[in-house]
C-alpha cells in the first residue's frame, strides 16, 4: 500500500488560505481534482486503499480542527475538497470558535444537511458529537460511494431520515469502516482522535496482509473534552443559543 497519507507540516488537511481577494472574499488554494462527491462520481472504482486513507486524512483533519477549538458543522463529502496528489483537503468552514472558556467567539450559524446530522434538542445546538455523527456519515461515503440512505432524497425525505436516525436506524451495509462508522452515529466516540486511532488500526491490519474482521470488544473511552461537554447531554440542562441562531428559526 503506497498511497501517500503523510499530513501537511502545517495545517493537516485543511484548505490553505491565500489572502484576501481584492474586493471580496478569500483567496484559498485551487483544488484541481474537485471535491469527493464529483470525484467519486465520475470515477467510483477508486481503489480501497485510495479511499481508506481518505478516510485516515478527514480523521486527521477533524482532529485537527477540534484541537484548535472549532466546530465545522457542515462535514460532508461536497466540502471535502482534493488536491494535484488527491490529497483531501477539509474547506468550507461555517461552524463555531470557541474561547477556551467553551464561550462561542464566533459562529457560522450553519448545520449538517439531513444524512450528517445528529438529531438533537436544541436543534440548533453544536458539539464534538455532532461533527462526529457527520463525520461517521463522510466515511460511509467515501467507503461505499454512495450517500447514507441512498434511496431517500436528503429534502424530500428529511422526516423519514431523521425519524431513522433518532430510533438508531443506520445503514448496515458491510465495508472494513463499518464498525467505525456505526461508533460515530451511536456517539461511542468522544475525539476525532479516537477515530483515527480505529482507522489507523485497518490501514496497519491490511497492510500486514490479514483477513479483516470488523473490531470487536468495547474501549474505555475518555470523558467528552471539557470546552464542550453539556452542550447536547441530555442529562445537562443545555445551554440557550445565542440570539442570532435563535433567529434562524431553528427550534
Amino acid at each position: 500500500m503506497d498511497t501517500d497519507r503523510s499530513p501537511d507540516s502545517q495545517r493537516p488537511r485543511i484548505v490553505q488560505s491565500r489572502g484576501l481577494m481584492t474586493g471580496d472574499g478569500l483567496l484559498l488554494d485551487f483544488a484541481p481534482n474537485s471535491n469527493l462527491h464529483d470525484y467519486l462520481t465520475a470515477r467510483p472504482e477508486a481503489s480501497l486503499e485510495r479511499r481508506l486513507a481518505w478516510c485516515i486524512q478527514l480523521a486527521e483533519a477533524v482532529a485537527y480542527v477540534h484541537s484548535k477549538r472549532i466546530l465545522h458543522c457542515d462535514l460532508r463529502h461536497d466540502n471535502i475538497l482534493l488536491d494535484l496528489h488527491l490529497h483531501l483537503k477539509l474547506a468550507d468552514f461555517q461552524g463555531q470558535h470557541f474561547s477556551a472558556n467553551g464561550e462561542i467567539l464566533l459562529d457560522g450559524v450553519s448545520l449538517e444537511p439531513t444524512k450528517a446530522y445528529l438529531p438533537r434538542k436544541p436543534a440548533n445546538h453544536a458539539s464534538i458529537r455532532t461533527d462526529l455523527f457527520a463525520l461517521g456519515s463522510a466515511l460511509y461515503v467515501i467507503m461505499m460511494v454512495h450517500e447514507v440512505f441512498s434511496h431517500l432524497d436528503g429534502f424530500k425525505d428529511e422526516d423519514k431520515i431523521t425519524r431513522r436516525f433518532s430510533a438508531g436506524e443506520f445503514p448496515l451495509d458491510p465495508h472494513i469502516c463499518a464498525t467505525i462508522t456505526e461508533k460515530c452515529w451511536k456517539q461511542l466516540y468522544s475525539s476525532a482522535r479516537q477515530v483515527l486511532t480505529d482507522l489507523e488500526l485497518v490501514w496497519e491490519a491490511i497492510a500486514r496482509g490479514e483477513s479483516l474482521e470488523p473490531p470487536s470488544g468495547t474501549h474505555a473511552l475518555p470523558p467528552t473534552v471539557s470546552w464542550l461537554s453539556g452542550l447536547c447531554d441530555e442529562t445537562e440542562t443545555p445551554k440557550a443559543p445565542p440570539l442570532y441562531r435563535q433567529l434562524i428559526g431553528c427550534e
